[in-house]
């Protein structure tokens, strides 16, 4: 069993999400999904990038924060799209990380630090035509990062859809997201 957190896109804590951490949960593991949106979701993408530009990234970064604040450091963090900065930066930065999931999105290792921290395994999913994962260098910074690092695996899958693992969305791709979560529960069952 491993703890992860699990935190979600730019649409919110959306069912889709909730149902992500269920499949988790299912396979024996504890997940905390917080709600960085303070019980908001949004319809689409662009609305929910609005908001978190409205709301502010360092407000979020900062509830990112207190939701871990009380937690053991000794924890995977997982996240999808905007969700993925927080769960990088505590991968990277917060002593004692047992892993990383990065979904949909990768940022350079120098946004948190010199390097990967060493013994920190890590996965990370895309689309090779998602204009924001392969389109804004996002795949560039994973490949880059699974270069340096001993343990890091990177997964790309054909399409564009962005969050297509969030089964209550259009973007949904139900094999892509079907094989991510078997991957997933692959790589959270190697985690001691």
């Amino acid at each position: 069993m491993t703890e992860i957190f699990l935190f979600h896109h730019a649409q919110g804590l959306t069912a889709g999400v909730h149902e992500f951490a269920a499949q988790l949960r299912t396979a024996g593991h504890t997940v905390t999904a917080p709600d960085l949106y303070e019980g908001k979701t949004f319809a689409t993408l662009d609305a929910g990038v609005a908001h978190a530009s409205e709301v502010g990234f360092d407000t979020l970064l900062e509830r990112a924060r207190q939701s871990v604040a009380d937690a053991p450091n000794e924890v995977v963090y997982a996240g999808f799209s905007l969700g993925v900065v927080p769960a990088q930066m505590f991968a990277q930065t917060r002593p004692g990380a047992k892993g990383a999931v990065l979904m949909y999105s990768c940022l350079p290792v120098s946004e948190f630090g010199t390097e990967w921290p060493r013994g920190v395994p890590v996965q990370i999913h895309g689309k090779d035509a998602d204009e924001y994962f392969a389109g804004d260098g996002d795949i560039e910074a994973a490949r880059e990062l699974v270069a340096q690092t001993e343990h890091a695996e990177l997964f790309v899958y054909p399409g564009d859809e962005h969050l297509f693992a969030d089964s209550s969305l259009s973007s949904y791709d139900d094999a892509a997201a079907t094989l991510l979560m078997q991957r997933v529960i692959e790589f959270l069952d190697t985690i001691e």
